[in-house]
C-alpha cells in the first residue's frame, strides 16, 4: 500500500471511530491505531468488507453488527484468578499489609477497572472473604467493579458461571462461594451485593475515589502514551496515599518513580507514594534590603560586582521593573536572544523575547500582583529548522516594604533532556507497542484456542446426544414392534370373540323365533329391549315398532296395567312372579285369555324377561 493509500485509509478509520463516538457514544481516540485498525480489520473480514467507507455502510443498515464490532474491539478475556502468580503475591504480601494500615471500623475500598464479565471483581470478593472471613468482608469491603461493554456487564451482573469457568477454583472454594444452579454456578447472593458493577469509561468519567486497592489489568496496553498518562494520573488521585495499584503483565511504570513504589515489578504491583510527587518548584520571593550609608558610597562597586556575578551566571537572565522597562540583560541572554547592552532601558514589550517563545508580559503582571513564583516548563522556540526548550522562572523581587521593586526572569535551557524523554518515550512507546502486540497476539490465541475447546465440547455433547437419541429411536421402535404384535393378537382375539358372540346370537336368536310362546325383555327402566316372533303374531306389534319404547305405553290387545302389580313384585324380590291370568285380545281382534310370567333378568341393569302364552280351553262336545 502506497503512503497515499495509507494516508486515505488512516482518514477512513479516523472518519469511522468519529460515526462510532457520536452513533453509540463509544470514544476510541486514546486507543492505540495500530491495535484498533487491526481489530477493526479482522470484524470487516468477517463480514467480507474491505474499506472503512464500506463497513461504516454497513453499520448504518444493520444495527446488530454494533454489537459484534465491539466485542471484537473490547478483547473480553478473562478468568477467575487469571495468572495464579501474581494473585498469589497479592495475597501473601500486598493483603496483610493493606489490612494492617487500615482500622477495624474502616470500609475498605476496591475497584477493578475494566472487569468485563465479572471474574476478576469476584475472585476478588473470594480473596477478601478468605483473609478476613465472610462477615466480616460483607461489612467492610465494598467492590467496584466497572467496563465500557454493556453486554460483559450483563454477565456480570448475573453472577452466572459454567463449570468450566470456575476451573481456576478449587473444589473447596467453588462449593464454598458458589451455587449450582442446573448447569450453571451462581455467586453467592451476601458477598454478590458487596460488587457494584456500572458502565465506566476510565478515559473519559470522573475515578473512584479513597481506593485501598485498584486493579487494572491487560487494559492499560489497548490505549496510546498521552490516554495512559491521563489514566496513571487519575488512578493516582483514585488511590489513597499507601493504596496499591495491581497492573497486567503487559504494563508498566516507566515514569513514575516519583509518585508510585515498586512492590514486584515481575507480578506488576505498585503502591502509591504518601503525598504523590510534591509541590511545584516556588521559591520564596527575593527581596531588596537597603544597607547604611557605606552602601550608597559604594553602591557603583556594588552593581559593577553585580553585573559581574550576573554575567557569570550560567543561564540567560532579564530583569525588569515595574514600569515594565528593561533594567538588566547578562551575557547569556544576549547571546542566546539576540539581545545588546543597547535594550536596556526599553520597553520590555517591545522585544521579541516578551511574546516568543511564550507570552511573558501577562506572566510578569501575574507574578507581580500575586506576589509568587510562576513557571513555565517546556517552552518551545524554534531557531531556523532548529528547535529549542526552555524552563522559564518568573520571580517577583520585593523591596524593603514589601511591596514589588522588579521582576526577574530565568531561561534554563532543557533542550538535551526534553529531547531525551521524547526519545525515551518513544522508545517506551515502541516497546508497549510491542509488548500489547504481542499479549493481544497471545490472547488472541488464548481465545481462539478457548473457541476451539468450545467447538470441541459442543460437537462431542452433540453426537453424544444424537446417539442418545438414536438410542431412544431404536427403544421406540421395538416398543411400537411390540405394541403392533399385542394389537394384532387382540385382534384375533377380538375376531373369534365376535365370532363366538355372533354364534350365540344367532343361536338365541333361533331359540327365541322357534319358540311360539311371546317373550318380550325389558330393561330397568322397563323399556323393550327385545320382542320376539312369539309376541310379534299373538299381538300384532313388530320387534322395530316397540324397540326402546316404554312398556305400559304400548297400546295393544293386552291391558299393561293388569302386568303392573306382577312387574313391581319381580322388580322388588329379585324372583321371578306369577302366572297371571289376564283377559287379552289377539291381533285378530278375538278375545283370549292369556297368562304372563315375570322372571329377573340381570343383562339390563335390574330388567325382567315377560312370557306370554295364550290359555286355550279344552272342552269335549
Amino acid at each position: 500500500m502506497g503512503d497515499a493509500q495509507e494516508a486515505e485509509a488512516d482518514e477512513e478509520l479516523e472518519a469511522l471511530l468519529g460515526f462510532l463516538r457520536d452513533t453509540r457514544g463509544f470514544d476510541f481516540t486514546g486507543y492505540k491505531r495500530s491495535s484498533l485498525g487491526r481489530r477493526i480489520r479482522k470484524r470487516m473480514a468477517d463480514v467480507n468488507v474491505e474499506s472503512y467507507t464500506d463497513y461504516r455502510d454497513l453499520l448504518e443498515i444493520n444495527a446488530d453488527e454494533f454489537g459484534a464490532l465491539f466485542n471484537t474491539i473490547l478483547i473480553n478475556v478473562t478468568s477467575y484468578f487469571r495468572d495464579p502468580d501474581s494473585w498469589a503475591f497479592l495475597q501473601r504480601e500486598v493483603l496483610p499489609e493493606l489490612l494492617a494500615q487500615a482500622d477495624p471500623e474502616d470500609e475498605i475500598r476496591v475497584w477493578s477497572a475494566g472487569c468485563s464479565s465479572g471474574e476478576e471483581a469476584y475472585s476478588l470478593a473470594v480473596m477478601f472473604a478468605e483473609a478476613l472471613g465472610i462477615d466480616e468482608c460483607v461489612n467492610r469491603v465494598k467492590i467496584y467493579a466497572t467496563d465500557v461493554d454493556e453486554e460483559a456487564l450483563r454477565d456480570a451482573r448475573s453472577g452466572l458461571y459454567t463449570a468450566k469457568a470456575l476451573d481456576g477454583l478449587s473444589a473447596e472454594l467453588r462449593d464454598k462461594y458458589f451455587d449450582q444452579n442446573g448447569a450453571q454456578f451462581s455467586f453467592r447472593p451476601d458477598l454478590r451485593r458487596r460488587v457494584i458493577f456500572g458502565r465506566h469509561d476510565i478515559t473519559r468519567d470522573a475515578p473512584i475515589s479513597r481506593l485501598d486497592l485498584l486493579i487494572c489489568r491487560n487494559t492499560l496496553m489497548y490505549f496510546n502514551v498521552e490516554a495512559q498518562t491521563q489514566i496513571i494520573d487519575r488512578f493516582h488521585f483514585a488511590l489513597r496515599p499507601g493504596g496499591f495499584l495491581f497492573l497486567g503483565k503487559a504494563e508498566m511504570l516507566l515514569n513514575d518513580a516519583d509518585r508510585f513504589d515498586v512492590m514486584s515489578m515481575r507480578q506488576r504491583v505498585f503502591r502509591r507514594r504518601p503525598g504523590g510527587a510534591g509541590p511545584p518548584y516556588n521559591p520564596a520571593p527575593v527581596k531588596i534590603r537597603p544597607g547604611g550609608h557605606h552602601e550608597v558610597h559604594s553602591l557603583a562597586r556594588n552593581r559593577q560586582l553585580r553585573d559581574l556575578i550576573l554575567d557569570a551566571t550560567p543561564s540567560p537572565a532579564i530583569a525588569v521593573d515595574i514600569d515594565g522597562s528593561v533594567m538588566l540583560i547578562n551575557n547569556h541572554a544576549r547571546t542566546q536572544f539576540a539581545l545588546t547592552a543597547n535594550d536596556i532601558g526599553r520597553p520590555f514589550q517591545d522585544l521579541e523575547i516578551s511574546y516568543r517563545p511564550v507570552e511573558l508580559r501577562s506572566l510578569i503582571e501575574q507574578a507581580m500582583h500575586e506576589r509568587r513564583t510562576l513557571r513555565v516548563n517546556g517552552a518551545e522556540r524554534r531557531v531556523s529548522d532548529e528547535l529549542q526548550y526552555f524552563d522559564i522562572l518568573i520571580q517577583p523581587l520585593m523591596s524593603a516594604n514589601g511591596m514589588p521593586a522588579a521582576t526577574s526572569i530565568t531561561f534554563t535551557d532543557v533542550t538535551v533532556a526534553t529531547q531525551l524523554r521524547s526519545e525515551v518515550k518513544r522508545v517506551r512507546e515502541n516497546l508497549e507497542t510491542a509488548y500489547e502486540e504481542l499479549q493481544s497476539t497471545n490472547e488472541e490465541l488464548e481465545t481462539t484456542n478457548e473457541e476451539l475447546q468450545s467447538s470441541i465440547e459442543e460437537l462431542e455433547t452433540t453426537n453424544e446426544e444424537l446417539q442418545s437419541t438414536n438410542e431412544e429411536l431404536e427403544t421406540t421402535n421395538e416398543e411400537l414392534q411390540s405394541g403392533n404384535e399385542e394389537l394384532e393378537t387382540m385382534n384375533e382375539e377380538m375376531r373369534i370373540r365376535s365370532e363366538e358372540l355372533d354364534e350365540a346370537r344367532a343361536f338365541l336368536e333361533a331359540v327365541l323365533t322357534s319358540v311360539a310362546t311371546g317373550v318380550v325383555v325389558l330393561d330397568g327402566a322397563l323399556r323393550v329391549k327385545s320382542w320376539n316372533r312369539g309376541a310379534a303374531e299373538l299381538w300384532g306389534l313388530r320387534p322395530d315398532e316397540v324397540a326402546e319404547e316404554p312398556f305400559f305405553s304400548l297400546e295393544f290387545g293386552l291391558p299393561p296395567e293388569e302386568l303392573r302389580t306382577v312387574v313391581q313384585q319381580c322388580l322388588d324380590s329379585g324372583r321371578r312372579a306369577g302366572p297371571v291370568e289376564v283377559p287379552a285380545v289377539n291381533r285378530i281382534g278375538r278375545a283370549i285369555r292369556c297368562t304372563v310370567v315375570a322372571s329377573p333378568f340381570d343383562g339390563y341393569n335390574g330388567g325382567i324377561v315377560l312370557l306370554m302364552e295364550e290359555v286355550h280351553d279344552d272342552r269335549t262336545d
